[in-house]
């Protein structure tokens, strides 16, 4: 069986942030609210749209029936314009390209809605370099339950994989599916790296490559 790997997508491929920030502060600046800082909206991100949504509106005060009509907003902020500013994270495209040369099955489980989730993927000219991509909204439930992993796991067709996200809830996902983690410093967790589950910490695409050498040395060399 060919080995696996399953990325998160935002802050672990690319850095979505300034995206995901203008966004929000279109849809906060539409409802009389201040925009948001950068780093603010960082602490957003994780759970996916409408928690990042509910966060916001918290924060400004703004009641919690019109959720629904914000998130709406913020979507429709978001994919007029998805690529402007976000940059997929260095040396990551050769890594893709050599695992993909030696038949790694690849995957994208990430809390985004999945539509924007291919559309951004497409936009940055990486959506050749994976199999699957499981989405926020694929499922019922979303990270940091198990079960959008486990299932871009039964599309690929494997048992297993190496999970490599940035943050606590894609530490949490991988410690309740029983899958090892690499874990991107450079993302967008809110803890040390110490206070997560994570079998490797990288900082760069060039360590995760030796790594994922290491691991799989007894099948493929890359």
């Amino acid at each position: 069986m060919r080995p696996a790997v399953v990325f998160d997508l935002d802050g672990t491929l690319i850095d979505s942030a300034p995206d995901l920030h203008a966004a929000c502060s279109k849809m906060l600046m539409h409802e009389g609210a201040p925009a948001p800082s950068l780093e603010k909206v960082v602490s957003y991100i994780g759970n996916g749209v409408p928690k990042l949504v509910e966060r916001a509106m918290r924060d400004n005060g703004i009641a919690a029936d019109q959720h629904a009509r914000l998130v709406k907003s913020y979507m429709a902020y978001y994919d007029a314009d998805p690529a402007t500013l976000t940059t997929v994270y260095p040396g990551l495209v050769p890594l893709l390209e050599k695992l993909r040369k030696k038949e790694y099955r690849l995957a994208i489980c990430t809390n985004k809605p999945e539509a924007p989730a291919r559309e951004i993927l497409r936009l940055l000219k990486l959506e050749h370099f994976f199999d699957v991509v499981v989405g926020g909204d694929t499922l019922p439930r979303k990270k940091p339950d198990p079960a959008p992993l486990r299932h871009a796991l039964e599309l690929l067709g494997v048992e297993s994989c190496l999970y490599v996200g940035d943050s606590e809830v894609d530490a949490e996902t991988a410690r309740r599916a029983n899958l090892p983690m690499a874990l991107f410093t450079k993302g967008y967790r809110k803890v040390p790296v110490d206070e997560l589950p994570h079998q490797f910490a990288f900082d760069h695409f060039g360590a995760l490559e030796s790594y994922i050498e290491d691991q799989f040395s007894s099948r493929l060399s890359l």
